[in-house]
């Protein structure tokens, strides 16, 4: 029954956050969002240390759980699944090293499953025009497909999770160990269970290629090439998730990065309030603010540095087949120059489902569209032709560098502090909040 007043229905972002005070069981929860910058760090090997690529090629977990896929590529475009698991183990279902556990701050191999957590479509046009990560919120409350006894409606993330469970338990029912060969068949089975999904809540979208990435191989990875500059708008903590940060620009750990990618609540300041949206706009900065980072070509030569990153990514990711990682090496290397940026999927607002958990209300249609015209974007106004008489006045002087519309100002150096040669400062990009597209080139200041 549906109540009627006349008091003014809350805003959708008040909803989202009304949802987060609400829930009763918050489960500790890790978001995965090191890919890009593990595709820039493959690049840069590729570019300098050649061979080092056909080591890191060759310890690469592969699936065959795009085969399957049955849409139609209908485009040289490519488009490239990241899925980000909310799992505390390896690879093979194993624990992780108890350090790992207390440097992750998120509990240990008894807590999590299989959600896919981290969302990202990552679409690369053929014709060299702007890249788009496309970030699809967790809770969405969907249709699940490529499950026995499907479809059903289900929070997004869950699919991977409900492909998985299927697998396993008709496999060991028919007889089967529950060895490691039933694991990875359950695993495969989750794979495609979620990419199935996506592509039909997509619209009929293709995917080309997916990584799908641990826990431990964002760690490992920040690990690798920290320290991380990142930025934040004003100074925030939370004991959850363990984020404590100044304001404005600083520099990270992995453990700071961990801390940095999680956090959706400030516990020092009940009016700063955040929202999982939120957390998807950190994803969108951390990813942003690392290609931005290794445009440094000192980077991509420190071969020692290199060989640690993919040493440890190639131990705790997965990718399909057919992933040509020298065709990925070029198109991350046009990335890290800042020809992408990132936009979230809208909701609609929140409710719950049949079973009681929280969910995101989405219009599949609104969805669909909005993917439309991210994919294929209305092409650019007719530029006019030269010479053509015009009435608009000549353009102001373009100055050689210039700053963002929204660039933070320059901090200055304190007066007692005279740097010879100092560091030019980063260029920075403010965004208050979630809503709009995030572009690359800089490094984001985010909530």
């Amino acid at each position: 029954m549906t109540e009627t007043n006349n008091a003014q229905p809350p805003s959708l972002y008040e909803q989202l956050l009304k949802r987060d005070r609400d829930r009763k069981f918050r489960r500790r929860r890790i978001v995965l969002v090191a890919v890009l910058a593990a595709a820039a760090l493959v690049a840069g090997v590729i570019m300098y240390a050649g061979g080092t690529a056909l080591s890191f090629n060759a310890n690469l977990h592969r699936s065959g759980a795009l085969n399957a896929q049955d849409v139609p590529k209908l485009s040289k475009d490519t488009n490239i699944l990241v899925m980000g698991l909310d799992t505390r183990v390896d690879e093979k279902g194993q624990p992780l090293p108890p350090e790992m556990y207390d440097a992750l701050h998120a509990g240990d191999q008894s807590i999590g499953g299989y959600n896919s957590n981290v969302l990202m479509l990552i679409h690369i046009p053929a014709d060299g025009s702007k890249a788009t990560g496309i970030s699809i919120p967790r809770d969405d409350y969907v249709q699940v497909s490529g499950i026995p006894g499907g479809p059903f409606k289900a929070k997004i993330k869950e699919a991977y999770g409900y492909g998985f469970d299927a697998a396993k338990n008709s496999l060991i029912n028919a007889g089967k160990a529950d060895d490691d060969t039933t694991y990875q068949a359950a695993r495969d089975a989750g794979r495609k269970a979620e990419i199935a999904t996506v592509t039909q809540f997509l619209g009929g979208v293709h995917i080309d290629h997916f990584i799908e990435v641990t826990m431990a191989a964002f760690y490992q990875t920040a690990q690798a090439i920290a320290p991380i500059t990142v930025c934040v708008n004003r100074a925030t903590q939370d004991t959850f998730s363990g984020a404590d940060f100044k304001a404005g620009i600083q520099q990270i750990d992995a453990k700071q990065a961990m801390a940095f990618v999680r956090q959706r609540r400030d516990t020092s300041d009940p009016t700063y309030q955040f929202s999982d949206l939120d957390r998807e706009r950190r994803q969108q900065a951390f990813i942003t603010s690392v290609s931005h980072q290794l445009k440094d070509a000192g980077t991509f030569t420190d071969i020692g540095k290199m060989q640690g990153v993919l040493d440890a990514v190639s131990k705790n990711i997965v990718v399909d087949s057919e992933l040509n990682l020298i065709e990925l090496a070029q198109q991350a290397t046009s990335l890290t120059g800042g020809n992408i940026s990132f936009t979230t999927l809208p909701i609609t607002g929140f409710g719950w489902s049949p079973e009681g958990a929280s969910i995101n209300t989405v219009d599949l249609n609104q969805v669909q569209a909005a993917v439309k015209e991210l994919l294929t974007p209305a092409p650019p106004p007719t530029q006019q032709a030269p010479g053509t008489n015009t009435t608009a006045p000549d353009p102001a002087p373009v100055p050689a560098n210039p700053a963002p519309a929204n660039a933070a100002p320059e901090t200055p150096a304190p007066a007692n502090q005279t740097p010879t040669n100092p560091a030019p400062a980063p260029t920075t990009s403010t965004y208050a909040d979630s809503t709009g597209a995030l572009q690359g080139g800089t490094i984001p200041c985010v909530k």
